[in-house]
């Protein structure tokens, strides 16, 4: 059983799962505050998503799900051969995860509004701020190596499995993507892919 979020970052990941390995996904209304209810505490206790169950073993933490998944299913494999490349990946990956997103999620979100009074206007500056000083950074980092149709090389990795989603939240608050040609590249290109096409956060069913 796999629960997410409308970052999606793992469904690309999933759509590897060979079709023998049933996978239930479900959804959790972030917003009705459904990852607080006790039926989902039951499974992380630490109220927050993804969460994956796999057997007697429950998973949380994206990039800790999205390497159990890569390495169970690994071809074809989100990690390059090479130490350096492997962890150059990572770092791109541990960015967004690690950088960006913690400061834009819904909690963090819900809390600007509710307890600092932050209207929207705030609260979409604030959101756009920390994907701005993360794209920054990204697009630097990308440019350092030579032209490549996705983040590292031909075949998507770790590192696009985050962007991608993140490129869509940046969208949400309008923040002009003319700066990041880099980034703004490797989002085409993986959307281009059936598996990222049917990923992106409209094409997701809603819980009523």
């Amino acid at each position: 059983m796999m629960a997410d979020d409308d970052s999606v970052r793992l469904l690309p990941l999933l759509r590897r799962i060979p079709r023998a390995h049933r996978v239930e996904h479900r959804s959790v209304h972030l917003v009705k505050g459904e990852q607080r209810e006790a039926r989902y505490l039951g499974v992380n206790p630490q109220g927050l998503v993804p969460a994956l169950v796999d057997g007697p073993m429950v998973l949380t933490q994206s990039l800790a799900i999205m390497e159990y998944l890569d390495e169970k299913h690994p071809q074809p494999p989100f990690l390059p051969k090479g130490v350096e490349d492997r962890a150059w990946v990572r770092s791109i990956a541990m960015t967004i995860a690690c950088d960006i997103h913690p400061l834009d999620n819904t909690r963090v979100m819900q809390y600007l509004e509710h307890t600092l009074h932050a209207d929207e206007s705030a609260r979409n500056a604030w959101y756009g701020h920390w994907i701005r000083l993360g794209f920054e950074s990204i697009e630097k980092r990308l440019a350092e190596r030579a032209p490549s149709r996705y983040a590292y090389g031909e075949t998507p990795t770790l590192a696009d499995i985050c962007i991608v989603p993140q490129v869509a939240n940046a969208g949400r608050v309008k923040l002009p993507m003319d700066p990041y040609p880099r980034i703004r590249a490797v989002n085409e290109a993986c959307l281009a892919l059936p598996a990222f096409d049917a990923a992106r956060p409209e094409n997701q069913p809603r819980p009523d």
